[in-house]
């Protein structure tokens, strides 16, 4: 197996597990009463679905994204729960999020310029 073959692996995983988060996150407005929070986590939900999809391509620019989004949407989940407070749901989508950070930085951190 050649090298490209394992992150292009890494970079479908990653896809996989971003893709499935946001579908989950879009899905939470049919469980949750119809806040504005609900609605910001099914927007964040939507780009985590569009980054799913650019991840099947060749960019770079979506790896950056796939980075950056995932870690901006788990530091406000950490910074908005209360000490304590976070509820089984959201850890797993903390997990999923560290790892699509480290598949995506793995990937990017390997790409030929």
């Amino acid at each position: 197996m050649t090298p490209n073959v394992n992150f292009f692996r890494l970079r479908l995983l990653a896809a996989i597990l971003i893709t499935l988060s946001g579908i989950g996150q879009v899905a939470m407005l049919w469980f949750r009463e119809l806040t504005g929070a609900a609605l910001v986590d099914a927007m964040t939900g939507v780009v985590y679905i569009i980054i799913g999809i650019g991840l099947q391509g060749q960019s770079r620019f979506t790896l950056f994204m796939a980075i950056g989004v995932p870690a901006a949407a788990a530091a406000l989940a950490l910074n908005s729960a209360p000490e304590g407070a976070l509820n089984m749901l959201q850890i797993t989508r903390l997990i999923t999020d560290v790892a699509v950070i480290l598949c995506a930085a793995m990937v990017l951190a390997n790409t030929r310029k």
